[in-house]
């Protein structure tokens, strides 16, 4: 029996373990955290936070540079090439990419997925032309989502405002195109730490036949488990939430991993100890810390 591409993904996307994946949002050369594509806080050099996820423990990595499109600047080669070499999982990369030349850039610098966001409103065609030449796995398109009174609109951060198209019909005719993956981000949640869309990310999910990554709302480790209980996204994304803390992927997993089939390979485990609702660690009592601190040696007897 021959399967198509759709009917392949379908039934191994049921098995297939679902990816922690951490981004890594760059404003004018410097990592940041976003809220709600308004306020930026800077956190440092990109090619520093991709080592820090790198060595937690996610199981892909996406670098959006948002200030490309907006400053009329192409991707930034040597950022991307910086962020690579510290790198040894998947790499997404996108920001100011109007090419497939472009395309073939990146994947020189070291990206192993493009993402294309922007240049989606303006040059459709470029998804096809690049699925054509690279093949559909490398193509990731982005699209921002926001509800305006009551009813979701893809969101054109460029622009500041929404388009007409329904966000499911929009996102189908991605797919069409050739995408290969949609990474979906909820703007009116970024940066808020109070949960995924559960519904949206629901909806998308189980209305298309390729792979999807939500981002936006993480706050705690159980957001993590209503979309992995609640829809069928294959890929949970966020931002802000990792930087909060350190071994912050490595506590998510160990705590998800109980129930549902995650990517758990890191040498630090923290299945075993006491965490609080946000996923930290919480304090051992005096009496454990006292005999973790001091080395009891009896009394000598003569």
């Amino acid at each position: 029996m021959v399967l198509n591409y759709s009917d392949h993904f379908l039934q191994n996307k049921i098995v297939l373990k679902k990816r922690i994946i951490g981004v890594v949002i760059v404003r004018n050369g410097i990592a940041v955290q976003s809220n709600c594509f308004r306020s930026y806080l800077p956190i440092g050099k990109p090619e520093i936070v991709v080592e820090f996820l790198n060595d937690w423990g996610v199981d892909e990595i996406i670098l959006l540079d948002i200030s490309a499109s907006r400053n009329q600047k192409g991707p930034n080669y040597s950022m991307v090439s910086k962020a690579a070499e510290k790198c040894l999982v998947p790499l997404t990369v996108g920001g100011g990419i109007t090419s497939t030349q472009e395309i073939h850039n990146l994947m020189q610098c070291g990206a192993d997925k493009i993402s294309l966001n922007q240049v989606t409103f303006n040059h459709l065609d470029l998804i096809q032309e690049g699925a054509q030449i690279f093949g559909e796995q490398c193509i990731v398109v982005s699209v921002d989502i926001k509800k305006i009174e009551g009813t979701y609109k893809i969101y054109n951060y460029m622009r500041k405002d929404v388009i007409p198209n329904n966000p499911l019909s929009f996102i189908k005719s991605l797919e069409d195109r050739g995408a290969g993956e949609i990474f979906i981000n909820n703007v009116d949640a970024d940066g808020k730490k109070e949960g995924f869309d559960i519904n949206l990310i629901s909806y998308i999910s189980k209305n298309i036949s390729i792979p999807l990554i939500c981002c936006g709302g993480a706050g705690r480790a159980q957001d993590f488990i209503e979309v992995l209980k609640y829809t069928e996204a294959s890929g949970i994304a966020a931002s802000n939430f990792f930087n909060f803390f350190e071994h912050s992927v490595t506590i998510i997993k160990s705590i998800t991993n109980k129930d549902y089939p995650i990517r758990h390979d890191s040498p630090n485990q923290y299945n075993d100890v006491n965490l609080c609702e946000l996923g930290r660690l919480k304090k051992k009592s005096d009496l454990i810390l006292e005999d973790m601190l001091y080395q009891k040696i009896e009394k000598e007897v003569i």
